[in-house]
């Protein structure tokens, strides 16, 4: 069965800023998340961008999406890309 984008959004859903306390999904901090199947498993790639350019908390907020989303079942490769445009 094929990862979905639901599965990947369900998967970061409990990660939140830790300055304001709620869910980087829902303060809509997730841009888009692109699923290419591989022939090993799939390969993962998420935009996201943060509350502020300059964010204090942002690879430890990278890193927490990124550990979720390889935590996947069948996730070959995960990929973070951090954007600000459009800004938050």
């Amino acid at each position: 069965m094929a990862l979905t984008e639901q599965q990947v959004m369900d998967a970061i859903k409990p990660i939140e800023d830790p300055e304001l306390h709620l869910g980087i999904v829902d303060l809509g901090l997730i841009y888009g998340v692109d699923i290419t199947p591989q022939p090993d498993g799939e390969e993962v790639k998420l935009q996201m961008t943060f509350t502020s350019p300059f964010c204090p908390y942002g690879p430890q907020l990278k890193s927490q999406v990124h550990r979720a989303i390889a935590a996947l079942p069948d996730v070959k490769s995960a990929v973070v890309n951090i954007v600000f445009t459009p800004p938050w």
